[in-house]
């Protein structure tokens, strides 16, 4: 039977932990919650773990940021879900345009679903009407702009971190 709790896993789970403090930025989605998505499902070898990670941080931040309505926030679930799915892709081989690739392609999916459930919830009071979808859509364009840069950051930071402490300490390493 394999160890859990392995120098690799505290060494993933520390960066994870250091980045997801920064949800409490004020700077609307310019969070950490794809980004860990990605990683965690690149490098942690139990994949329940990965996926659980990103849903339950974003889960306790909310607590204290203040909860979005339940349609949309299963949308964001959803959302992270699939980052997770994209994480799993980045890890067979991790590379910069992988992660690079996947960090935008969780942007787009995100933006594409949670502003779909934002209108489809009317918790916007957008109109129910092709306008009003479009509508939506252009009003969440800064937060897109947000979310991407956000993403890619602390995409970034926490595959570079981690290839780097790679390097320095081979316990971390296969």
């Amino acid at each position: 039977m394999k160890k859990i709790f392995t120098p690799t896993f505290f060494a993933i789970a520390a960066l994870i932990i250091i980045v997801a403090v920064v949800r409490f930025l004020p700077i609307p989605n310019f969070t950490p919650i794809a980004a860990i998505a990605l990683f965690g499902c690149a490098y942690f070898k139990r994949k329940s773990i990965a996926f659980l990670i990103p849903l339950a941080i974003y889960a306790i931040t909310n607590l204290f940021l203040g909860l979005p309505d339940l349609f949309t926030t299963f949308a964001v679930y959803f959302s992270f879900i699939l980052a997770g799915v994209i994480g799993l892709w980045i890890g067979k081989k991790v590379s910069v345009s992988r992660v690079i690739g996947g960090a935008l392609a969780s942007s787009v999916l995100f933006f594409v679903i949670t502003n779909f459930a934002t209108w489809l919830s009317g918790f916007c009071g957008y109109p129910m009407t092709m306008g009003g979808l479009i509508l939506c859509y252009e009003m969440a364009i800064p937060f897109f702009r947000n979310e991407v840069l956000g993403t890619l950051v602390y995409s970034g930071v926490l595959f570079g971190a981690f290839e780097l402490a790679k390097r320095r300490f081979p316990v971390l390493v296969k």
